[in-house]
This record gives C-alpha cells, structure tokens and sequence, in this order.
C-alpha cells in the first residue's frame, strides 16, 4: 500500500487527485471523470462511446409535475461552482455544485434542484468516494424526479469480465455486438438477439440489462475485471439508508457497455408508484451516498477472477466502516449523531395459533411515517432495516435522527405491519420499544391455499425459455431461470387451447400454476385478456355465518386489471375488480416481483355452491404483451364458524 500524501493539482479545466496509487481527473467546475489512471492503465473509463454516459457522470432523469409515466428529460449534472472542501495529507474533498436558476428557460434541462456532488480520496485507499446533496427550496417549482444515479463506462478494450454475485459471473458481449448490423432487436430497446457477435461464443444468446437486476438487500458489490493487466473496478454501496423502495426493491448493477451503475432512485420494477413527486416550493434535502470506487490488482493474469473475492471483502470492510467519519458535509452525520432502535416482533394468527409466535426472519424497518406497506413506495427520506433472527428479536442502528414509523413484514404471513406511534430518533439515542405483535389479516380458518406468502412467485411455475431466446449464465439454474428472456410467451404454448384451470386437492402450484397471467397473444400485435379458473369443493356450506374471505397477495402487476368472478363466469360487473393498477413492468425486465398489493374479497355464502365451485380470476386489460399480474399467494378462508 502507497504511503504518498494525497496531491491535489488544479488546472483550469480539469482538477487531478492523487494518492500514489490511483490518479482521479474530473472536469473544472463540471465534475465529471474523465479519467482513473491505475495499475500501469492511462485510463480506466471509456470516452469514445456512442452512447450517453462518457466517462463516469452523476445524473439524473425528470419531469414536470402532472406528467405521466416514468420518463422525461435527461440531466447530466454539470457543476458551475468548484470548490476544495478538505486539502491535507490524509485526505482531499471536493465539491462541484449547481444551483437552479429560477429564470432559466421553461425547456432548460437542468432539473429546478440545487445538487453538490462531492469526491473524496484518502491517503493509501485503492479507490476514491463520491455522494451529492440534493435540496429542493422554497422558489422551486413542482416536478418529478424520476431517477438519479452515478454511471460510469469502462474501456470498451479492457473491460470484458462482468461479476455481480458468486454465481452471475462471466465474459460479457460487446457494445459493437449489440449494434443493428451485428444483432436483433426485440420486444423493447434494452433487449437484442446477437446474430453475428464479434466473439462467435456469444451467437444466439440475448443481451439485457435487466437479466442482471438485483435486490437492493443484495446489491453490495458489483464491477468487471480487465485480464490485460489484471485489474477490476468495484461500485460499492455500504448501506441502502439513501436507497428507495425497501430492502426487495430491485435495480440495475452492471451491464454490457461495459456500465457499472449506483443507481439511488428509479422507476424500475416500481414504475410511477415510486417516482418522486415534489410540489411547488417543498422543502427537501437528501443525501445519496458515499459510494465507494474500489480498484484491485493482482500480478499474475491467472490469478484475476480472484479479484471479485478480494472485491467482496472491501465490501465487507466499508459496511463496517458505515457510517463514514471523513465526508465533510454537516449533511452527512456520523456514527455518534445517530441512533439505535431495538425490539421483538411476534405474529399472532388466532387460527393457527391461540399464542403468539416469533416473527422468525421478519423484514424490520423504518421510513418516512405513513400507512401500513407505504415503505415500498417511499421515496423521499431515508429507509433502516434489518431481519429478526429466529425468536423474532431485532436491532436497527446507524440511524439519522428524525420521525418515522416502524414498519414489518413476516415471510409465511400476508399483510403489513405498521407501529401505531411515529418514531423520533436522536442523537445518540437507544430505544428499546415493548413487545410488538403483528395479527395479519384473518377472517376465518384456511379452506385452501395455493402458493407461498413471501411477496415472490418465485414458486410458481417458471418455464424454460425458449431455445432461441436464452442467456447462458441461467441455464441449469432453476432459482434464477426467471431471469431469461420472453418467458411471457410461454404461456401460450403450454396452454393453446384453455386458460390455466387449477384443482384444489389435485394440482400442484410448483407444476400448475403458470408464474405470471399475461395476456394471449391471437395475432401480430393482438393479444386477448386471460381467465384463470381455481376449482373447488365445499361440503358444508356455511349459510347462517354468511362471509367467506379470497385474500389475493400480488407480487406484481402491470397495467392490469384484476377481475374475480364466482361461479358465474359471465357476471357483468364482476363480483370484484381491482381497478387499473401497477406500472411495475416486472414481466418484461425479468422480475419475478415488483410491488406488492393485497385484496381481501369477501364472498357471501349464497354464492357458493354444495360441492363444485369456481373462482373466476381475469386479467382484463389486453392491448400489450406485458400486462398481467404475478400471484403471491392465495388463500380462501370460511366464515368464522366455518368448520367447512
């Protein structure tokens, strides 16, 4: 390790840092990179690419206020004002800020938010750290943010070895190959069939970014290696307080570019549920980062996928480190500004149990005070979490003061949880809260059920892919098969004919129950609305209690509208419709969930029938091959003296 003093040299339009064993250029005021000089290569980062990201760049993605969808103009957040922050031997910090014009021009893409972007490198550290402050103030406008992110491209000639998990590492296609002349477009833009790649190995596979989705609670490390010398460059994200959605949200990593991404806000897997929307003059401040750039080297080529292990472990090392102690920013609060909670949820289900039971592996956390579930859509403040251990006992720290509600979800139990009282956090504070109890919704005991309730239909049937459509990082990986492509239209093929029919007592929702009800494509651009029948037997219908109970968990749904008919597969209005929900688009970006919802359909027992019933579930909207809903969980319960 280099014990050089960080250098700092300031050029008129571009500013240098050095440690001695990396050199980090950035543009003067912009502060964008445009050069990581490491291990014997002039430049780690790409800036002959065709595509948008040149070097490496935060930016972000918004729109005006009222404007649909998830889209709108593009920002890169070009700094107007640099200044150094900390200058010493053990460490030099710079910012790059931009403050909002209020007289600039309506079609300005500059997004109506003052943002400082800071870069920090430390004395002996293989890499450098770098985190913005957003603030939106009183003479802002209204707008929507839709995405911020830091983005960097690697050389196109160096770096060819992606790696984002232990078991989704492998050589990456080229940018070129995914070019008209070289490739097939698909369904949408993000996905192409290579028909002539430059490295013939990769002929036939597809290319698509969101085959490499991963859960925020996952999202820790990921990067690419460079065989020639050997060298890899690491994005790591210590903690996910500054990340959106909760601990399932999912993101971007890495991709074929070659991109690697620290992605604080988006609309993926979420849709506009989860973009932000400010009004007009709305006080807001938030902190995205640090992240950590990490390089590595080894000296022998053999010995270079090495690197993603050494990787791992510096991740492991910057949690550790979480809260940082050197970002200058008052912004910013270290360990002894924040606080502790700590607690023990159990789960009270009256029909499984007359006692409480401990919420073994629960999802704990706290976000902005809202209703029950509204973390997964929360996206303006900070969000904390943990999981209970196995007698339900749980422990949260590292937390920046402020109010919020405690909210949980228990693997095995539908429903949220939301602690009644808001939560203020201080200083240095501990807080020990009482015995929490969570009673999920129940009506009455469970008559069947079909699935598991873990916001997943990862249990369902997930079909092969089509041969002509594959990614071979998934072959013979049935946890992961959902990752490939055009598995949507599966459905079609395995049942021609019919909709899905499932028996209670008969079929088995491993085998049975398609993962996802899409629609039917009937034509070239047609596609017909799907009805999914659910059969069962009643043998003692319970006619003086009167109310049965369909709880339907999604774990997805896009542009759908659910239907549930009973017994009658023609009634007009249905018995219940969800109305149009979702934009999370999971089907298509190889999701196998998005945002969770949960309807409770309360049934009267003249509805049913002694013996045979059905329950008719139709997805009603039809115009694309991507609406549909993945199905959590299932469950229908008699009335509460049912003995049924």
């Amino acid at each position: 390790m280099s014990t050089t003093v960080v250098q700092l040299h300031i050029q008129d339009d571009q500013v240098v840092i050095d440690n001695g064993i990396l050199q980090l250029t950035l543009t003067n005021p912009g502060g964008n990179v445009t050069g990581i000089q490491y291990n014997g290569i002039d430049n780690l980062l790409e800036l002959r690419s065709p595509i948008n990201i040149i070097g490496g760049v935060w930016d972000l993605n918004w729109s005006e206020a009222g404007s649909p969808g998830t889209r709108g103009a593009f920002d890169t957040i070009e700094g107007t004002i640099f200044k150094v922050i900390v200058e010493n031997d053990e460490q030099v910090e710079l910012s790059f800020a931009r403050t909002w014009d209020p007289h600039s021009s309506p079609t300005s893409k500059h997004s109506p938010l003052n943002i400082d972007k800071r870069f920090i490198m430390l004395r002996g550290c293989s890499g450098f750290y770098s985190y913005a402050i957003y603030e939106h103030v009183e003479d802002m406008p209204a707008f929507n943010l839709n995405e911020t992110r830091i983005a960097f491209m690697l050389s196109m000639d160096k770096f060819h070895y992606m790696a984002i998990a232990d078991d989704k590492r492998r050589s990456m296609p080229l940018l070129e190959d995914r070019s008209p002349s070289r490739s097939q477009q698909l369904a949408y833009p993000e996905a192409v069939l290579l028909v002539d790649p430059v490295e013939p190995e990769f002929k036939g596979e597809v290319d698509d970014k969101y085959q490499y989705s991963c859960e925020n609670k996952d999202n820790q490390v990921h990067g690419f290696i460079c065989f020639d010398p050997p060298a890899g460059f690491w994005q790591i994200t210590p903690s996910n307080e500054f990340r959106t959605g909760g601990p399932l949200k999912q993101d971007l990593t890495s991709h074929v570019n070659p991109t690697t991404l620290a992605m604080f806000v988006s609309a993926h897997y979420g849709g506009e549920d989860v973009v932000i929307k400010f009004g007009s003059g709305e006080p807001w401040k938030k902190v995205f980062g640090p992240v950590f750039i990490y390089l590595n080297s080894v000296s022998d080529q053999n010995d270079a996928l090495s690197l993603w292990d050494n990787a791992k472990e510096q991740m492991r090392k910057e949690v550790q480190s979480w809260p940082y102690s050197f970002p200058a920013s008052e912004d910013f609060p270290h360990a002894d500004q924040r606080g502790t909670i700590r607690g023990r949820l159990s789960v009270l289900d009256r029909y499984n149990s007359n006692e409480a039971i401990p919420a073994n592996g629960a999802y704990v956390g706290l976000a902005l005070p809202g209703v029950a579930g509204s973390f997964q859509k929360e996206c303006k403040g900070y969000q904390f979490w943990t999981r209970a251990d196995d007698q339900g006992h749980f422990s949260i720290s590292k937390i920046r003061a402020g109010d919020y509600n405690l909210y949980a979800w228990v693997p095995g139990f539908i429903g949220d949880y939301r602690y009644d009282d808001a939560i203020t956090i201080t200083t240095g504070c501990s807080i020990d809260m009482d015995d929490l109890v969570y009673e999920p919704p129940r009506n009455g005991p469970t008559l069947w059920e079909i699935g598991v309730p873990d916001r997943s239909a990862a249990e369902f049937y997930v079909p092969d892919p089509d041969p002509m459509y594959i990614n071979r990082l998934y072959i013979n990986r049935p946890a992961d098969k959902f990752r490939q492509y055009g598995l949507w239209e599966r459905y079609a093929e395995l049942y021609p004919n019919e909709d899905l029919v499932y028996t209670i007592g008969e079929s088995d929702h491993r085998k049975d129950w398609f993962f996802a009800q899409v629609t039917r494509k009937i034509g070239d651009n047609a596609y017909k609305a799907t009805t999914w029948r659910i059969k069962f037997k009643l043998d003692n219908i319970d006619q003086a209690a009167g109310t049965y109970t369909l709880h339907l968990a999604l774990a997805s749904a896009n542009s759908s509208e659910l239907q549930v008919r009973i017994n009658d597969p023609e009634a007009n209005p249905p018995h219940f419709s969800s109305g149009l929900i979702g934009s999370d688009n999971a089907i298509a970006r190889h999701g196998i969930h998005g945002l969770y919802w949960l309807f409770s359909v309360d049934i009267q027992s003249a509805q049913l029938m002694q013996e045979d019933n059905t329950i008719y579930l139709t997805q009603a909207r039809d115009t694309t091959p991507f609406q549909g809903v993945m199905y959590d969980y299932i469950r229908l319960e008699g009335p509460p003296s049912s003995s049924s």
